[in-house]
């Protein structure tokens, strides 16, 4: 296959060099924040995974399409990043579940990418220098640098209100044995699926949403999902949030775990490259035992910034960072990971089953 000769400019002027793949870009450019996610597999989960808004997606892994992509393993209705980097893409799938190759895929979304990228020296250079916008496509490398240097990163945008419901819905059995009301801030199918499957009744509602109006639907618990960008921007969350907390059980993954620890009065920073992929060790504090968790997030919960009341569940075995916290008083529990493991090992899916239980003590 004949390919247009393009480039990836990140905005401190790095270059590398490739070929374009997916949709062509009417003005050759496409601009975001680059990070890299270590994930073996799972690569279409990751790419509809709403928490990737604002941000372009190089995969440390080489080789990237080989099993295609089918309807059945989409995170969202559509992607919401803005770019995909590989080194070799997949001339052609193989798997009986595959529906369409990953090319076919990206461009019936509009995504646009590279491949022929020497993608160890693109991570290596992130690792180094953090995560940095950055500018691909087929225009020439001044046009990309100033779209790379315009673009500003995730810093202060409220990404999540952009990407979330606009109108409440309801997903599984009427006859469910809890109700849960759950925040999108970018929430992914696979952890409405394990709510379901958990026994709940689950209503998505938009991440605006008041939490008078959340009290007023009579749920059992309240669930705060996983999304993308600054959580000290995403407009009333915080608020909201807090003044459920003590009301009502409420269980945060991601987004929603910052969101929580916030309300609880904790701040939030900026990871220098952030935690994206599916092999991170984290050690559950209660226990002692290590899982291997799916991770896609690039704030974190500032640990001298605690309140009293609150307890660190979890820690990152890699950087010591927070991965969880719990309030007994106040019934509220979050995790930085995710445990649905929308792609990813099953090690902490019980925390689904502590959310059902906490809901039905109390």
């Amino acid at each position: 296959m004949s390919r247009l000769e393009a480039a990836l400019v990140l905005a401190d002027g790095e270059v590398f060099e490739g070929w374009a793949i997916g949709h062509t870009l009417t003005d050759g450019v496409a601009a975001g924040e680059v990070v890299f996610n270590t994930a073996l597999s799972g690569y279409q989960e990751i790419i509809t995974d709403a928490s990737y808004a604002g941000q372009i997606i190089s995969f440390t892994y080489p080789h990237i399409g080989n099993y295609g992509c089918n309807r059945t393993d989409e995170e969202s209705s559509k992607p919401r990043c803005r770019g995909v980097i590989v080194r070799d893409l997949a001339r052609r799938s193989s798997n009986w579940r595959a529906t369409e190759d990953l090319e076919d895929f990206l461009t019936r979304h509009e995504i646009s990418g590279l491949t022929g990228i020497d993608t160890r020296r693109l991570t290596k250079h992130i690792r180094s220098e953090g995560a940095i916008p950055g500018a691909f496509g087929t225009a020439n490398e001044s046009v990309l640098l100033a779209a790379a240097r315009a673009d500003g990163g995730t810093d202060n945008k409220d990404l999540a209100t952009e990407v979330s419901t606009k109108e409440p819905y309801t997903v599984g059995a009427s006859d469910s044995s809890l109700f849960v009301v759950a925040y999108d801030y970018g929430i992914k199918a696979s952890i409405v699926d394990q709510l379901v499957k958990a026994g709940c009744l689950v209503e998505v509602v938009p991440a605006s949403t008041s939490a008078s109006d959340v009290l007023a639907r009579e749920p059992d618990g309240v669930f705060l999902s996983n999304g993308p960008g600054d959580p000290a921007a995403v407009v009333g969350a915080a608020a909201n949030v807090g003044a459920l907390l003590g009301e009502i059980p409420v269980f945060g993954i991601c987004l929603g775990h910052q969101i929580m620890s916030r309300a609880l009065g904790a701040d939030t920073f900026k990871l220098a490259f952030g935690h994206h992929g599916g092999n991170h060790p984290v050690r559950n504090l209660s226990t002692g035992g290590v899982e291997i968790t799916s991770q896609n997030h690039n704030y974190a919960v500032r640990a001298d910034s605690l309140p009293s009341g609150s307890v660190v569940s979890h820690v990152n075995l890699n950087d010591g960072d927070i991965e969880g916290i719990k309030s007994a008083e106040r019934r509220c529990f979050s995790v930085q990971y995710h445990p649905e493991a929308g792609p990813g090992p099953h090690d902490a899916r019980y925390l689904f089953e502590e959310f059902t239980n906490l809901m039905r003590v109390g």
